[in-house]
């Protein structure tokens, strides 16, 4: 740990969508970061100034990096006011620092109103900064720190957001089309797969390019943050700018600038296929995919072992659901005259095994938002390597 960057260490939460939890815990590991305590939809770990800079630069599937004040219990306003006046709140928040609570959530708790909680706890911090400081009044023109509470069984948990704008939001998506899927569970879900760079991955249904786009920028090693700023960038109170630095330091270092992929995208949608090429041109792998105006009865591939991953319609909309069925049928006829191919969906449509013909092999359950998704898996044969760099080497597009 550099400690020209490290002034102190926290507790650091990062969510994620439920379900994921294994994929990100894997990530944190990978950055190596000590794990605390994995819970649903988030997972807990310790580090300081660097842990969040490169949580934030370099993490792909969560969503928010905060920084933990602390859990604590609370059943009147009265206790929830005394004790998160009793927290150091000095020790993360300047003088000229502008501080609210953002957002509150509450289950099964006796605290349950958002807006009440949000008041209290503004109103305790005012006070406790008011001791610290000896001051009256703060002018609040400094950097941001929203803080976020989140009651469960009357215990809340506080964090500071280090990361302003969700993380899913990469900066390279200008341009979209409807029901997308967000960057962060794109991610999760290609690192469910066995996909590598060196094997076939395509998306029948690619709007705009989400699949695609994470796995070229997977295979290129760009890190997720490289392109975007993050609200603790301005904490110089309790983060040294040189953690940042070495952060993308390390992101540009990671980048690999000469890669081979085969990397495709097709659409029925013209309008999606030039979102897909803005976007995919705005994260700098544009020429690692190719995206194609294609119909699913018309998908096909002449090389083994490749991959389909996509988010196909779900049908939410009056109308749809009739539709669904002849869709999901083409979809599993084509994937059939693929060869030795795998294919990983995700979607609502509670019948999509019955109309693609085949039960999937491994099914996980993930929530997209609010909404109950199912991660479907149609496993095909593992290449021998010799197979599946011959098929790499022989062609990619026809």
């Amino acid at each position: 740990m550099n400690q020209n960057c490290q002034k102190q260490e926290w507790e650091l939460i990062a969510p994620c969508h439920f379900g994921l939890e294994a994929v990100l815990k894997r990530e944190i590991q990978d950055l190596d970061l000590e794990i605390s305590r994995v819970e649903d939809g988030k997972v807990t770990f310790r580090g300081g100034g660097e842990a969040v800079a490169a949580a934030n630069v370099f993490l792909r599937t969560t969503e928010r990096i905060f920084l933990k004040v602390a859990d604590l219990h609370a059943e009147t306003f009265d206790e929830l006011f005394e004790k998160t006046k009793a927290l150091p709140w000095e020790s993360f928040i300047p003088p000229n620092g502008k501080f609210w609570v953002t957002k509150a959530n509450s289950v099964k708790s006796k605290l349950f109103s958002p807006s009440d909680i949000q008041s209290i706890m503004k109103k305790a911090i005012v006070e406790r900064l008011k001791t610290a400081y000896g001051l009256t009044w703060f002018p609040e023109d400094g950097p941001a720190y929203p803080i976020r509470v989140s009651f469960m069984k009357d215990t809340a948990t506080i964090g500071i957001d280090s990361s302003g704008l969700s993380l899913h939001k990469r900066g390279y998506r200008q341009m979209t089309v409807k029901a997308p899927i967000t960057e962060t569970l794109a991610s999760a879900l290609i690192m469910l797969t066995p996909w590598r760079a060196d094997r076939i991955l395509v998306d029948p249904f690619c709007g705009s390019g989400t699949f695609p786009i994470e796995a070229a920028m997977m295979a290129a090693g760009i890190a997720p943050g490289a392109k975007r700023d993050f609200l603790a960038e301005k904490w110089t109170n309790i983060i040294s700018p040189s953690c940042w630095k070495q952060a993308r330091e390390k992101a540009g270092d990671l980048v690999k600038k000469e890669i081979e992929t085969d990397i495709q995208g097709y659409d029925i949608d013209p309008a999606a296929l030039k979102a897909a090429r803005a976007n995919a041109k705005m994260a700098g792998v544009d020429h690692m995919i190719h995206f194609q105006q294609r119909d699913v009865k018309d998908l096909r591939h002449p090389k083994p072992f490749g991959f389909l991953i996509a988010n196909p319609p779900y049908g939410e909309r009056i109308g749809e659901m009739e539709e669904l069925s002849g869709l999901y049928r083409t979809l599993g006829e084509s994937f059939s005259r693929l060869d030795r191919w795998s294919m990983y969906l995700i979607t609502s449509y509670e019948q999509a095994e019955r109309d693609i013909g085949r039960k999937a092999d491994k099914n996980r359950k993930v929530y997209n938002g609010m909404m109950k998704t199912y991660f479907y898996q149609f496993l095909g044969p593992k290449p021998e390597r010799k197979t599946a760099r011959a098929a790499m080497d022989a062609g990619r597009r026809f």
